[in-house]
């Protein structure tokens, strides 16, 4: 396979993810009645289990394909975030090193309670407010001692819009990476969607896109699409753009314009898949690979994720296995 030839390198790669970390919960169990006492189903719970979510699921997707992530973010000074360190260290093998303890904010975590492969509920627990000044100076340290310490082949900046990505944070990474040529790949939301510039590659889902522009599109209006993401790179100096359209599947808008259709495929969880999507197209793109041949495979990756439930990382066997199946690479 044609693919493997750069996959080979990834376990010769640094990944630094700078972004909003949190813990995904599992609470697992049946539904066999309605309560009583209002009309809510009633779980029997089976199992829980924790696993690394937002930028750590980043991190956990680029440590699963054979890269060593490095992240950079703020947790918690809590029991939550003692068990998303236990997390980083002791099942996935991540240092906690780069990672900010600010005693006034509580560790993001994300309860999800799921019955018959269905999930019946969310539940979160955290704050948005922005970093204080002291920590986002901690921060901005803690990122330039990475570099310092590692080298660094590619930046991927995960917002979730939990407060840790600021404009400042963002000028700063633009500072520290930019003049290295370290690509920097941006999965933004709308709080700093107008802050990313000079940027390597820039992922909006569809509706976070229009919601940015101001503009109502079609889904499946590809060419007005492409028309709205070229004005947008102009703009912003960005060089590629990678729009994800669920069923439609992505456009990468770069030095041309391609449309990558969705697989069809049983979806049974569509949560993590922007995470594996990015992972996959900085990883590959960090290893060589040229643009157009990343985005599909980060189209079949984050296509497989959906496939399971909960937020799982891509398997790198059979995201090799799908590009070679689907298009021959």
């Amino acid at each position: 396979m044609f693919i493997s030839n750069y996959t080979e390198s990834f376990k010769t790669k640094h990944i630094l993810i700078i972004g909003d970390v949190m813990v995904d919960s599992y609470l697992w169990g049946s539904v066999k009645r309605i309560s009583p006492e209002a009309p809510v189903p009633i779980l029997s719970r089976s199992r829980r289990e924790h696993r690394l979510g937002g930028a750590a699921n980043v991190a956990r997707n680029i440590k699963h394909l054979g890269a060593t992530p490095l992240i950079c973010s703020v947790i918690g000074d809590d029991t939550n975030g003692s068990e998303f360190r236990t997390l980083l260290a002791e099942k996935n093998q991540i240092t906690d090193r780069y990672i900010v303890s600010d005693p006034s904010r509580p560790t993001t975590i994300k309860t999800r309670i799921i019955s018959g492969g269905q999930q019946l509920l969310r539940l979160d627990d955290e704050v948005t407010d922005p970093l204080s000044d002291a920590i986002e100076d901690e921060l901005e340290k803690s990122i330039e001692r990475c570099l310092k310490e590692n080298s660094v082949d590619a930046v991927i900046i995960e917002d979730y819009d939990k407060g840790i990505i600021s404009e400042q944070l963002i000028e700063k990474i633009n500072e520290l990476f930019v003049p290295l040529s370290v690509p920097v790949f941006v999965d933004p939301k709308r709080k700093n969607f107008f802050s990313y510039k000079n940027v390597t590659l820039f992922k909006p889902n569809f509706n976070e896109f229009c919601a940015g522009i101001n503009k109502d599109l079609e889904k499946d209006d590809i060419t007005e699409i492409e028309k709205q993401a070229h004005i947008y790179k102009e703009k912003f100096n960005i060089k590629n753009m990678l729009i994800t359209l669920s069923e439609h599947g992505m456009l990468l808008s770069g030095e041309e314009n391609l449309h990558i259709p969705a697989q069809k495929r049983d979806i049974a969880d569509v949560s993590g898949a922007g995470d594996t999507v990015i992972s996959v197209i900085a990883l590959c793109y960090a290893a060589g690979m040229p643009m157009e041949m990343a985005a599909k495979a980060a189209n079949i990756a984050g296509g497989l994720v959906c496939t399971k439930s909960g937020v799982v990382p891509v398997d790198l066997d059979e995201l090799l296995k799908e590009c070679d199946r689907i298009y021959n690479i």
